[in-house]
This record gives structure tokens, sequence and C-alpha cells, in this order.
């Protein structure tokens, strides 16, 4: 059906009610038009940009040796003034099922990133240690929510050897 079609018949239906306002009527359904297409607009800015979007996967294979500290992930904010912006939140979603996960907090210094030349920015770094008696495949997840909302639900593969396996 057409659309002044749609706008007719729903302008006649609500006319007929008794003690009903055509022009309210038709005001209405204007409005619901417009919410509609507020909607709708809303949700294309929203996969355009990715803000409203959900997380974001990302998969990441790690090479580990068995009893060991493995640094898998350092999680820090940097601004385009070569600053410091707020850490990330770091939620484990999915424990592994042979080793544990741990972040400690730390110190990046870094040189000829981007436009900084030097800085010293804090930040945080994920660990994986897998039992020392194991080897083989374990899997576990993160979620890092950085400061502007952006939600990242990263999986991490682990392989597990022994040190001369890993050529660690």
């Amino acid at each position: 059906m057409a659309e002044g079609g749609g706008l007719l018949n729903r302008y006649t239906v609500q006319s007929r009610i008794k003690g009903s306002n055509p022009f309210l009527s038709a005001s209405c359904f204007a409005l619901s038009r417009f919410v509609g297409l507020w909607l709708a607009a809303s949700a294309l800015i929203c996969a355009i940009h990715g803000a409203c979007a959900q997380a974001a996967l990302v998969e990441r294979d790690v090479k580990v040796s068995a009893g060991r500290d493995a640094r898998v992930g350092i999680y820090t904010s940097i601004r385009p003034d070569c600053t410091s912006g707020s850490l990330p939140a770091i939620r484990l979603m999915s424990a592994p099922a042979h080793g544990a996960v741990s972040v400690k907090r730390a110190m990046l210094k870094a040189t000829n990133f981007k436009q900084c030349l030097a800085m010293d920015v804090p930040a945080l770094v994920a660990f994986y240690r897998a039992a020392s008696d194991f080897t083989g495949a374990d899997t576990f997840q993160l979620e890092v929510t950085f400061a502007g909302g952006r939600k990242e639900i990263q999986t991490f593969r682990v392989s597990v050897g022994r040190a001369a396996e890993q050529g660690i």
C-alpha cells in the first residue's frame, strides 16, 4: 500500500471515533512516523560508528611454557597529546581449564609511537600461567572495556609446552 494510502486509512479510522480530533490523530501518526525514522537513523549511526554495537571479537594465539608466567596482553590508553587516558576495565569471562590468569599494573615506557617520541604511561598487563604438569591446548576469554564504552571480547587460544618445545 502506498504511504499516502496508509496515512489516509489511519486518519479516516481515527476520525470516526466519537469525539476524536482529526488534526490530533494525524499529528499523532506523524509523530509516530518521526519517532520510527529517528530510531532507524539512530540504529544506522550506531552501525556506522560502532558506538552502540556489541563487543568486537578478537582472537589471539599464544605459545607458553608450562609452569611459567607468560604475558598475553598489554592494555593502556594514550591520548593524542601523548598523555595517559583512563585504563580499561578487564574482566575474566571464561577461566582457563589448565591454568590461571592474572592482571598486574605496570608503567609502559614507549618511544616513537605514532606522534609520541617518548612517554611513560600506566598500563595493565595480563599474564597466563599453565599448570606445571600440563601440556596441550587451553583457552580463556577476557572482556576489555575501554573508556569510551567500546568493548572487546578477547579469546586466547593457548598452546602449552615444555620450555625446550616452545623455544623459550
